[in-house]
């Protein structure tokens, strides 16, 4: 029986970072969460996770921001960690256009905190997430972890694709191994309410229109979030290790010869829009009044995951339907918000 591990979480209050810790604690590690509980979708629905996980005696949670170098570092000095998972950051595409600076002090100066406190006790390896926003105006599909990844089109997406740059030269510098997530539109229970599957959903309930971006014509690589945390969990278990059959005449950008690697965490299934909204409007019972608009700032027309790296080195593929993920999403916010 594998020995207990003792891993931190960063982001623990938020969607993905509750359903792992609630996965970990299930294994039998122990688990310190901390996430600094902003503003910027419902405080109670971040508590209301937290309370959820609490009663586990292998849990601790701690109200601390990344940003704060002292505070993490002295978390850092009192607990040794077999494992750092950071999923704390500012999330949103939209919110970066009018937001830059929340982008710059959770994304960018969190994350140097980060490596920094790794760096200085004991070298534990990282898992961090990044996102399929890195892609940018990248038109082949579907994206793979091999593809250049150097024309972002929102803040949000340049503070990750920096994550990436950030993590390979301390996977370089020091030694300290990285794997770095790139998330495809994970949803399910516990969500963002920020997230369009969460808006459509309190919307058509309300009997409100939703919102239609570029008409409709858009495709997302809609993930289920256990099939997100099994993968996590997966490469907690495989820490990066470096590839001796690395050519700097051929790079290959998701592998490096040091203890760097990128993996996509996507459903390899993209969903058309209109598709996903039928299949709301079947759960629901609701007919979706749609309101169409032309496409934002920042948005990317598709996203589709290429997962075959995730597939050879931890052999998981993603396979939740968006039917059964939605259906269970779907009886979740019937339940919380009665």
């Amino acid at each position: 029986m594998p020995r207990m591990k003792t891993l931190l979480v960063t982001g623990a209050a938020g969607f993905i970072g509750y359903h792992l810790c609630q996965r970990l604690l299930q294994r039998g590690d122990r688990v310190i969460g901390i996430d600094n509980l902003n503003d910027y979708y419902s405080v109670q629905l971040k508590r209301d996770r937290v309370s959820a996980l609490g009663s586990d005696p292998r849990f601790s949670f701690e109200q601390l921001d990344l940003a704060d170098a002292a505070a993490l570092n002295a978390l850092f000095a009192a607990t040794p960690f077999d494992g750092v998972i950071n999923l704390a950051a500012q999330a949103g595409v939209r919110y970066s256009i009018t937001n830059p600076q929340a982008y710059v002090q959770g994304n960018l100066v969190g994350f140097v905190n980060l490596l920094e406190a790794c760096r200085q006790h004991g070298l534990p390896p990282l898992l961090y997430a990044s996102s399929s926003s890195v892609y940018g105006a990248n038109g082949r599909m579907p994206w793979s972890v091999a593809d250049n990844v150097d024309h972002p089109v929102s803040l949000y997406a340049a503070t990750k694709k920096s994550n990436e740059l950030l993590a390979h030269t301390y996977a370089h510098l020091y030694g300290l191994p990285c794997n770095g997530l790139r998330f495809f539109t994970v949803y399910g229970p516990w969500g963002r309410p920020d997230m369009a599957y969460f808006k459509f959903t309190r919307a058509m309930l309300a009997g409100e229109p939703i919102d239609v971006y570029n008409h409709g014509r858009m495709q997302r690589d809609f993930t289920y979030v256990d099939d997100v945390v099994e993968a996590v969990v997966r490469l907690i278990d495989r820490p990066a290790q470096g590839d001796p059959s690395w050519d700097p005449l051929t790079p290959d950008p998701a592998s490096s010869r040091a203890p760097y690697r990128v993996y996509n965490i996507g459903n390899h299934q993209p969903v058309e829009l209109m598709d996903f909204i039928a299949t709301l409007e079947r759960l629901l019972g609701v007919r979706a009044q749609l309101r169409m608009l032309p496409m934002q700032a920042g948005d990317i027309v598709a996203t589709y995951a290429d997962t075959e790296a995730l597939q050879r080195d931890v052999g998981f593929r993603p396979s939740t339907s968006i039917e059964d993920g939605l259906s269970r999403f779907v009886a979740w916010y019937r339940r919380y918000y009665g």
